[in-house]
């Protein structure tokens, strides 16, 4: 543990509860892209397994609890609860999330750390985490008007990347060379997926306008 991966954790918490109470409190999902939530409820389950069979510390047990069942959460708000999901704007989310799934397990399947069951979830964790952001930001640039809250979930679901590349970075240099490509490669691509947003996102907050995203 080290400051940039703990600010990584909080950022990416921080971003899930803006969501969670955008959600919660406005009863409204719009804006906000269901099949994004739904690739990453999936990447968190494929990705924490060993959760109860390797136990690391309490701090990491809980963070895992608490980004599958707020993952669930979202995905049930936005299917089940009955004022939230007349909300959601299915004529606009149309982002062909199976693709992303498909071509990141074949991606998992043929680079991994080793060809098991838990390394092969966990790599397709990886590359799904990578580009699960696709249809949220599609969305985004359709509706082009972006509320604060969707804003702030998606800038500080960014920020939590960046912070941990500076991890991965800080780790290199103080571990003895410590590296592993495969989340490399992935967050630095998921990072630049981002950057767009990111632009637009510093100019509103510059010029104190809302935020807007072009087509």
């Amino acid at each position: 543990m080290n400051a940039f991966r703990f600010l990584g954790d909080m950022t990416h918490l921080f971003s899930v509860l803006v969501l969670l109470l955008k959600i919660y409190a406005t009863k409204t999902c719009s804006g906000v892209s269901r099949k994004t939530q739904e690739l990453y409820l999936l990447v968190f389950v494929a990705r924490y397994l060993d959760l109860f069979t390797d136990y690391i510390s309490l701090y990491n047990s809980v963070m895992k609890i608490v980004f599958i069942t707020s993952s669930a959460a979202i995905v049930w708000y936005m299917r089940r609860h009955p004022q939230v999901r007349r909300t959601y704007d299915k004529e606009q989310d149309t982002f062909r999330h199976s693709v992303l799934v498909a071509a990141t397990f074949v991606l998992a399947l043929i680079f991994n750390d080793r060809f098991t069951f838990r390394e092969i979830c966990w790599a397709f964790s990886i590359y799904l985490e990578a580009v699960a952001i696709l249809p949220q930001l599609v969305l985004l640039q359709r509706c082009r008007n972006v509320d604060n809250l969707t804003g702030q979930y998606v800038f500080f679901l960014g920020a939590y990347r960046a912070f941990y590349i500076l991890n991965w970075i800080y780790r290199y240099f103080t571990e003895g060379h410590h590296s592993r490509w495969i989340p490399w490669i992935a967050g630095l691509v998921q990072t630049g997926l981002y950057a767009d947003f990111f632009y637009y996102y510093f100019l509103s907050w510059k010029n104190n306008v809302k935020l807007e995203l072009p087509a």
